[in-house]
């Protein structure tokens, strides 16, 4: 008989196996989505801001930066590419000419989303087995982690050392 772990020894093994499953889960995911950039013709990172665009709807290119971290430099080139590919267009403010939005093309959703259509069955079918409890569990887990990675992805860019981890939430706009 295998002894018992001792409970700082068992909650280190299981945060490390929690970290594994995120990492796993996170790596598949990228090459998922590099997968579907290749059918559809851009790069991965584009794609991701479309994700973006998707999930949040029309968006200056500001708030894109916010939202992915990239700078606004970046984001003009993620925009004219995504526009180029006929998946985006610059929409002018009705009430201020200067204020430039960023909307999907409608018919870019069908093409591409038809790709995630399999994906998001699956996982919906997998949520379903959870309680409302343990759902809003994975949602704070989640939203913690994007949170992080944000506040990383900060620190990563703005400076040679190590990136210490703090998370951020991101501003409203």
């Amino acid at each position: 008989m295998k002894p018992a772990l001792s409970r700082p020894k068992a909650r280190a093994a299981l945060m490390q196996e929690l970290e594994y499953a995120v990492r796993k889960s996170s790596a598949l995911g990228v090459l998922f989505g590099q997968t579907v950039a290749n059918r559809v013709g851009v790069s991965s990172s584009d794609l991701e801001c479309l994700d973006f665009l998707n999930i949040e709807g029309r968006v200056t290119a500001g708030r894109l930066a916010e939202l992915t971290g990239l700078t606004t430099g970046a984001i003009t080139g993620v925009v004219d590419r995504m526009e180029k590919a006929g998946l985006v267009r610059r929409e002018r403010d009705e009430s201020d000419r200067r204020k430039v939005f960023i909307a999907i093309v409608p018919e870019a959703l069908g093409r591409i989303g038809r790709f995630y259509e399999p994906l998001q069955k699956a996982v919906t079918k997998d949520w379903e087995g959870y309680t409302d409890a343990e759902l809003k569990l994975l949602l704070r887990f989640m939203t913690q982690g994007y949170n992080t990675m944000l506040g990383v992805l900060e620190d990563l860019k703005t400076s040679p050392e190590k990136p210490q981890g703090r998370p951020r939430k991101p501003a409203r706009g």
